[in-house]
């Protein structure tokens, strides 16, 4: 009888352990869109044009979870948040998945209850100065004052840095990053420090862009990913499995342009990725259509890459850590089998 009892028990615990874990998709779908919690003010990343038109890396990314799940790339509520706001908010439910330039860390995957999917944008932070300032290393920053977001990764990483190397620094902490960029542009700081990609979004929609140079320190590993909570493995593997769609949809060589084409193609990998043999989608719980939708509607990551943030966008950044393997970067998409 008492094993029977424990039996029940243990039965009982897996069952609410199990509800526990379900949610995120059903909830999406009865909802009828996405909350995406993105910065908002970061050009290239996440932030509105002048109509209002949401663009950039980050929401390309929250854009192709809602084409995986919906079918359709615009069932997304972009909800910006500042460094500050970002994690409480995912934690307590108000956003369904975080896609805002935000690092993988051990504390963050433990202590704060979060999951990161595959990165989506590798990156480093630097410091950015006025050329007047006459700096060329970031070693020459001693007693600089640093404009700062506070309760990053970037505000630890500095004050790593600059003990580090016995200097001194006095930082200026502003939460909003539009405020903060502001408060650099004029001149409350001898130097903005923040992931090196930031920067020079920061710099593209400076007053004269041409005034300010990034140093060639880079001091810190940032891999920047979406984030969901932990204790929903269905709606992870969506987001993580969404990330590795558009990398291998570039590596196979399937865009936005030629995707219907390659629905013919005779390829077995190419053929499962793109739904022709059924059984992938089913195993998210989405459509078999789920990565074609994606690369139909949002493109490969090539696209997005190129886009939002490549050399023919005012950042200029080229594709460095973020190209694909096969081209000697660290883009590597997990197989679709």
């Amino acid at each position: 009888m008492k094993v029977v009892k424990l039996f029940v028990v243990f039965l009982a615990t897996l069952a609410m352990t199990t509800a526990a874990m379900a949610g995120t998709l059903d909830e999406v779908k009865k909802r009828g869109m996405i909350k995406v919690g993105v910065n908002g003010s970061v050009f290239g990343f996440g932030m509105p044009d002048d109509k209002g038109v949401w663009k950039g890396l980050d929401v390309d990314t929250g854009r192709a979870v809602s084409a995986a799940v919906f079918g359709d790339p615009d069932k997304v509520e972009f909800i910006a948040l500042t460094g500050v706001q970002r994690l409480p908010a995912l934690q307590s439910g108000e956003i369904d998945v975080l896609c805002r330039n935000t690092t993988q860390t051990l504390t963050r995957e433990t202590k704060a209850g979060l999951n990161f999917a595959q990165p989506n944008y590798y990156d480093g932070q630097g410091f950015l100065v006025p050329k007047k300032l006459g700096v060329k290393s970031a070693k020459e920053l001693d007693g600089a004052t640093v404009c700062v977001l506070p309760g990053t990764t970037t505000e630890m990483n500095a004050a790593d840095y600059f003990r580090a190397n016995n200097m001194k620094w006095k930082p200026v902490v502003i939460e909003n990053t539009a405020e903060l960029n502001n408060a650099f542009f004029a001149g409350r700081c001898d130097c903005l420090t923040s992931d090196a990609s930031q920067l020079a979004a920061n710099r593209s929609v400076a007053p004269n862009p041409a005034d300010y140079e990034l140093l060639p320190e880079i001091i810190s590993k940032e891999p920047l990913a979406p984030v969901v909570r932990h204790g929903d493995d269905q709606w992870y593997d969506i987001v993580n499995w969404t990330v590795m769609a558009l990398i291998q949809a570039e590596e196979f060589g399937i865009t936005s342009k030629n995707v219907d084409q390659m629905l013919k193609s005779n390829n077995p990998g190419i053929k499962r990725f793109l739904g022709v043999t059924p059984g992938m989608g089913t195993q998210l719980g989405l459509s078999d259509k789920w990565a074609y939708n994606i690369v139909k509607m949002v493109g490969n990551y090539g696209e997005i890459f190129e886009k939002n943030i490549g050399p023919k966008t005012p950042l200029a950044l080229e594709r460095g850590l973020n190209a694909l393997w096969t081209e000697g970067g660290l883009m590597y998409a997990a197989p679709v089998r």
